[in-house]
């Protein structure tokens, strides 16, 4: 066999081989991207977040705090309404021997009891003092070895008291006023959450994108490598061109290949961390829709910086922090604090041995009582307390200061990248048109023998990478206008804001 013959059958074997590959890459780009399939699932972008939001442990861990803030404020707020409370004693017994001083003589004493005490307690939310309801009913058994008598009685004390503390801050007033604050916080923390989910879904989305786009791209350059093959094979049996040059096409073939297997396997990377982010079953197929048409969205940065300012749910937890170091300032004060306490009640006792006659001989009970509580001296204690407490509060407002700085420089950069996009998705679509056109003008040069493979080669690479770059900027636009949204709160996609104060 000669070496020509040789080398025909050796070309005509592996266009054979390439026809064969080919076929395959087709079959499994085709059942990948295919939209017929059976077991694959077409996402969009809002579908998507929908599916991430109920199955997040971010979120769930998000919403039982929530849920937990919610039901420590319920029962606050509970616990500033009447209080109930019934104590029984039914059966007491107790025998004791006890040595009389005044007739240097010991003496037993037994002693059986049986009681109840009713009470109703209010808190007084404006004052923080109580105001209490009691009725102790009670039967007495009493033996003394003394005088060897016994006594049996029923008693009855029914008095109302009031319990005031003086000079000093409402305790349970500050108190609800923190869970109020709690409950806020874990509400934005919640909406942050939320926000910062869908924006981890919408880059991951868009990332899984990119792949399948990247894949349909290198797909798209492989066909046209096969032409470009099977051109310069033709010609060189045909001997117009030298064997190099198939020699250069076989090896872009095989450029094209490994280029379009490397983004395959991309792709079905990012494939799976998008169904591990939105909580997904691993071996479920998916697809994302996108409408990537450019569309020029009208944003005011003066808006956008003023809605930010105005609503960013960030801001608010920093002043939720400046309110929590003021009322940890008031405790502070308070730890060596002058204060004091008055405490009144008046009620009516009788006691008499047949029950139904205890208040036959009735006896008033009133009682008054102020103290006082005066600090001396604590050797500088309460000033350090109060000057470390004064520090936090001040650096709670410099990150008040501070957050509202980052907020507007954020939106002005992700303004100044939207405009740049703009500029570049329009330069990106004519660079698209003219590589395509280049490509095609140069594929009949190089048919007709005017160009080489390793010219043709360099435009069909041009052509893909532009087609990248113009998917990619459609991309970088989407995802900046979600940072925006973000960023100020107000969706300049729809032209609507995000959320507001009063709606978390």
């Amino acid at each position: 066999m000669s070496r020509k013959q040789h080398i025909k059958m050796n070309q005509k074997g592996f266009s054979n081989h390439h026809q064969l590959v080919r076929l395959v890459i087709l079959i499994g780009c085709y059942c990948l991207l295919s939209t017929e399939g059976m077991s694959q699932r077409k996402l969009t972008l809002d579908e998507s977040i929908t599916i991430a939001q109920s199955s997040s442990l971010d979120i769930k861990k998000s919403k039982l705090n929530l849920f937990s803030n919610q039901r420590s404020l319920d029962a606050q707020r509970a616990a500033m309404k009447s209080r109930f409370a019934l104590d029984v004693t039914p059966f007491d017994y107790n025998r004791t021997r006890i040595f009389n001083d005044l007739f240097s003589q010991w003496n037993t004493n037994e002693d059986y009891n049986s009681f109840a005490n009713f009470s109703v307690s209010q808190p007084i939310a404006a004052t923080d003092g109580t105001v209490s309801l009691v009725n102790r009913l009670g039967y007495r058994d009493n033996y003394s070895e003394f005088q060897d008598s016994r006594t049996k009685t029923y008693s009855n004390n029914l008095y109302l008291q009031v319990d005031q503390p003086i000079f000093t801050y409402n305790r349970n007033k500050l108190q609800l006023k923190e869970l109020e604050l709690n409950l806020e916080n874990a509400q934005i923390s919640n909406s942050l959450q939320m926000l910062t989910l869908e924006q981890n879904v919408t880059q991951s989305f868009y990332t899984l994108y990119q792949r399948q786009n990247s894949l349909e791209i290198s797909l798209d350059e492989y066909e046209n490598q096969q032409v470009s093959y099977e051109i310069t094979k033709n010609k060189v049996d045909a001997d117009l061109l030298a064997q190099e040059e198939l020699y250069q096409a076989e090896l872009n073939l095989s450029t094209s290949k490994s280029t379009l297997e490397n983004n395959q396997v991309l792709l079905n990377n990012a494939a799976d961390d998008f169904k591990l982010l939105l909580g997904m079953d691993l071996d479920q197929d998916v697809e994302v829709q996108v409408d990537i048409n450019f569309i020029t969205r009208e944003v005011d940065l003066n808006q956008a910086i003023a809605h930010g300012l105005e609503n960013r749910m960030e801001l608010r937890q920093r002043g939720i922090a400046i309110e929590r170091s003021q009322f940890e300032l008031q405790r502070t004060k308070a730890l060596n604090e002058f204060k004091g306490a008055v405490s009144l009640s008046l009620g009516v006792f009788g006691d008499n041995a047949r029950a139904p006659e205890i208040y036959e001989s009735p006896t008033m009970n009133p009682r008054v009582a102020i103290s006082f509580s005066i600090p001396i001296w604590d050797w500088g204690e309460n000033k350090a307390r109060m000057e470390a407490t004064n520090a936090n509060l001040e650096i709670n407002k410099v990150d008040l200061e501070v957050e509202e700085r980052n907020i507007t420089i954020g939106i002005r950069k992700v303004y100044r990248n939207l405009q740049n996009l703009e500029n570049q998705i329009e330069i990106a679509q004519q660079n698209v048109k003219n590589a395509e056109l280049t490509y095609d003008l140069n594929l009949e040069r190089y048919r007709n023998g005017d160009l080489t493979s390793i010219d043709l080669n360099r435009f069909q690479s041009q052509l893909s990478e532009k087609k990248s770059a113009l998917a990619d900027a459609l991309i970088n636009y989407k995802i900046e206008l979600l940072n925006l949204k973000i960023l100020s709160l107000y969706d300049f996609e729809n032209q609507e804001p995000v959320i507001t104060q009063n709606n978390y």
